[in-house]
């Protein structure tokens, strides 16, 4: 063979190899573009996607009632306490600005009818007395007249709903001819936000008895005495004839660790500075907070500490006025635009007054409850999910929840048939309890389950 040939031999394989390679990177360069375009395509879906699914979750959170604790207390444990409390208050006061925005025009909202100005008031048959001891400790059938109150007014002059202020009596469908116990009223107490609203109920405690309950879960406690006791967390059906309403109870335990004491237990450590709703054996009640009252702890049937009070001997706490209200979320800051709940007490401590709320600020809460009456408050619970006042309704001969306000979703069970995680109050008819459950006793369900706690469900109101 030549050289030359010899040559052209060794260098024929090197012009393929050349080929190839050119061809490869053309294919290269065609893939390039693919690949950009389908990560381009993923990043757009996601970036639309992402704010149909936050939207999503948030009328979710705000629509069925169990999914808001649910989201919350997964969040919780895999970002932490703190960071939640962030992203709570980043998107509440998300929420306040677009409200801010889009109802800025909106007068304040009425949501039920109120008697005429002028009209007499409803007569109704007189409550049946409570029994009471004589000072020679006999029996004594005293007569009670019925429950009235002064209508205070709307909380601001020149802003509120037609009825702001207005005491309308909440009777018990079941017992329509009898003199109403609760009367409601509603007030809008933020003079920059029309939609910011505040349903107030007030208890006539001469004749309702308060009787508090453990959740199955909350307040959770380490204490040893409170390991081995029995949770029921529901009204017990001996109580459900007398059962006239319920509402929420207070914060979680890693929420503050506020103070709880209850059927002689312990459950969590008192704390000098906490606002506490206490119910002595006698029958009375006191909000104060618990460094005014703590001599008095033997005297106490039961007790629930909550934040700072919001108004003590009819004075607004000074970290309110001074806009430092960081403590009546407990870990949201007080200026947060938020659903609440709260307690309050007459000053002749007769009257108990409950209140949830809807878009409020600390301040808002805690002045619009000392309005309508309470010469102390003590704010219970926030978010969405939580703040509740219920009443009673029978179908049927099966008995339901009714909510006080539209868009106030709980399942139809609630209090009654299902056990809950958290703990909260009942309110009934103080005559038809026994002596002991009226001194703050617990009474047990007739049939005691230890089946697990139920799973949530998607039910709201009604039969």
């Amino acid at each position: 063979m030549s050289e030359e040939a010899a040559n052209l031999a060794v260098s024929a394989p090197a012009t393929g190899d050349a080929s190839k390679e050119n061809a490869d990177k053309d294919d290269e360069k065609t893939r390039r573009p693919a690949k950009s375009r389908l990560r381009r395509r993923l990043l757009w879906g996601v970036a639309l996607s992402t704010p149909l699914l936050i939207g999503g979750l948030w009328v979710a959170v705000h629509s069925i009632p169990w999914m808001g604790p649910l989201v919350a207390n997964g969040l919780r444990a895999t970002i932490g306490k703190d960071n939640v409390t962030r992203l709570e208050e980043f998107v509440y006061s998300i929420e306040d600005q677009v409200n801010q925005t889009l109802k800025a025009n909106d007068k304040p909202k009425a949501y039920w009818e109120v008697p005429p100005k002028g009209a007499p008031k409803q007569e109704a048959a007189p409550l049946p007395p409570v029994e009471e001891l004589t000072d020679e400790g006999e029996p004594a059938k005293p007569t009670l007249e019925p429950f009235h109150l002064s209508d205070p007014g709307p909380a601001h002059k020149a802003w509120g709903a037609k009825g702001d202020g207005i005491w309308v009596p909440l009777h018990d469908p079941r017992r329509p001819e009898e003199a109403a116990r609760m009367f409601k009223t509603l007030l809008h107490p933020d003079d920059s936000r029309s939609w910011a609203e505040l349903f107030v109920v007030a208890v006539d405690l001469r004749t309702v008895s308060v009787m508090p309950v453990m959740g199955y879960q909350e307040p959770r406690s380490d204490k040893e005495e409170a390991k081995d006791y029995k949770r029921h967390a529901k009204i017990p059906e001996e109580h459900h004839l007398a059962l006239l309403a319920a509402f929420n109870g207070g914060f979680m335990a890693e929420h503050g660790g506020y103070g709880v004491f209850f059927d002689g237990i312990l459950f969590i450590d008192p704390k000098d500075d906490a606002c506490t709703l206490a119910h002595y054996q006698d029958g009375t009640f006191e909000i104060a907070t618990w460094s005014r009252i703590k001599d008095k702890q033997a005297q106490m049937s039961w007790f629930r500490q909550a934040p700072n009070c919001m108004y003590e001997d009819g004075k607004m706490h000074p970290q309110l006025k001074a806009h430092r209200a960081r403590k009546w979320g407990a870990t949201l800051d007080g200026n947060t635009v938020i659903r609440r709940s709260a307690v309050g007490l007459s000053e002749d401590q007769k009257v108990l007054y409950v209140g949830i709320s809807n878009h409020t600020t600390a301040k808002a809460m805690g002045s619009g409850m000392h309005h309508a009456g309470a010469h102390t408050v003590a704010q219970m619970d926030v978010n969405w999910s939580y703040p509740k006042f219920v009443t009673f309704k029978e179908e049927e001969k099966v008995l339901y929840p009714v909510k006080l306000a539209d868009g106030f979703e709980f399942s139809n069970r609630l209090y009654l048939r299902e056990r809950e995680m958290r703990d909260f109050f009942y309110l009934v008819r103080k005559e038809e309890l026994p002596t002991e459950a009226n001194k703050g006793k617990a009474v047990s369900p007739k049939e005691q389950k230890s089946e697990e706690a139920p799973q949530p469900t998607v039910d709201t109101v009604g039969p």
